[in-house]
């Protein structure tokens, strides 16, 4: 197992509080060494995870508050 693997296996995720209440748009996040973010889709925790470097981080946040996602 590589470090970022066990990194992601022992990360406290929390759910994002922009997720939709229903549960049709959940998104986890945890802070990983180093400043990173990994994001992932709550419903499927077994699945992929984008590891984001701070500078990644704050472009992606800014770019949700200015609705580029919408």
């Amino acid at each position: 197992m590589d470090d970022l693997t066990q990194e992601l296996g022992n990360a406290r995720w929390r759910k994002s509080t922009l997720s939709g209440d229903d549960g049709s748009d959940c998104v986890e996040i945890a802070g990983l060494s180093g400043g990173r973010q990994a994001v992932r889709d709550s419903k499927d925790r077994n699945g992929p995870a984008l590891i984001l470097t701070p500078g990644q981080w704050t472009t992606f946040v800014n770019s949700i508050k200015n609705g580029d996602f919408d």
